[in-house]
């Protein structure tokens, strides 16, 4: 069915007045399509990137081959994506770690709002903050007590610096009104021993990997940064029912073509990866990443989504005087 809707109504055969030269041999796809994945093969990125590429292949006469392309963070892969010929061939499957890239690389190879034009916001996961199990707050205003209390803070874990979960706690802390000390690890599974053993009483995480701690009790969620509470975590609040309305942070994913990819092209593409969120077997697979998937996005409202994240993030960078490694 979703093979038979798509090359029906999405796969597209250009007009001779739209036709680029890299059209003229007919319709799209006509050759396979590069899904640039700037993060590690494996990872909580890839695998929704991979999921989506191998229904998506499956629903038009190409196939949809993920590319990791990892390096500055997510400089080297996106800088591959957006200098890519703009056929839609070349698309770049990215996280919010685009919203956050002027201010932390001042020296990019390409624009991040210019070069590269939104397709589809695929699906967002919340950040969770949480506490080791042991530290005596059991409430955001509880932590927000304590932060007050101790003269020169509380340490907090992130997987580095200028990362979304550093990020995030410093939207925590400054919505608070208090402050912290910033301990960055290289990555999220090199912090939550010293997290587990009660050597830093804080982190922000993504619901993907701090769901598991909180439901085995090892780590406390305190509350969910999010309009709506996680149906993994029922009996954790989200950070308005916490009594911080307006406190909200998440990692999201979404689909990227070079600007100048004609329209036509970005419509075929944002109806596949809309069709393939819409899909109740896809949301079963993706259900262990927390991730609400979002099928009803459109280019127009992609680009309004990271408008507002980039204004978000780049303003907290540049207040907070954030730096990255």
């Amino acid at each position: 069915m979703l093979r038979r809707h798509l090359l029906g109504a999405g796969a597209v055969a250009l007009a001779a007045p739209l036709a680029a030269p890299a059209f003229a041999q007919g319709a799209w796809p006509n050759q396979p399509i590069r899904l640039v994945v700037p993060f590690a093969a494996g990872g909580p990125t890839d695998i929704p990137a991979r999921l989506f590429a191998e229904e998506i292949g499956k629903a038009l006469p190409q196939r949809v081959i993920v590319e990791n392309r990892t390096g500055a963070g997510v400089v080297v892969g996106t800088d591959m994506a957006a200098k890519a010929p703009k056929d839609g061939h070349t698309l770049l499957y990215t996280t919010v770690a685009h919203a956050s890239l002027r201010p932390l690389f001042p020296r990019l190879p390409f624009d991040p709002q210019a070069d590269l034009v939104p397709v589809a916001l695929v699906g967002v996961i919340p950040m969770v903050i949480t506490v080791g199990k042991d530290f005596p707050a059991r409430t955001l205003q509880e932590l927000q007590a304590r932060l007050r209390a101790e003269r020169n803070g509380l340490d907090y874990a992130s997987s580095g610096n200028g990362g979304a979960l550093h990020l995030a706690t410093e939207l925590m802390l400054r919505q608070m009104g208090v402050r912290g000390n910033h301990i960055p690890y290289r990555g999220t599974a090199a912090a939550m021993p010293d997290v587990l053993n009660g050597t830093i009483p804080i982190i922000v995480d993504v619901a993907t990997s701090a769901v598991p701690y909180v439901q085995r009790g090892e780590t406390r969620g305190l509350a969910v940064m999010d309009s709506r509470r996680l149906p993994q975590l029922p009996d954790v609040p989200t950070t308005a029912e916490a009594g911080f309305p307006g406190l909200e942070a998440y990692t999201w994913h979404m689909v990227m073509a070079p600007s100048g990819t004609p329209e036509p092209v970005i419509m075929a593409v944002n109806q596949a990866f809309n069709r393939v969120a819409a899909d109740a077997g896809v949301q079963r697979r993706l259900s262990d990443l927390a991730m609400r998937l979002v099928s009803d996005s459109t280019p127009a409202s992609a680009a309004d989504w990271l408008r507002s994240e980039t204004v978000k993030w780049e303003s907290l960078i540049r207040e907070a005087n954030i730096r990255v490694d």
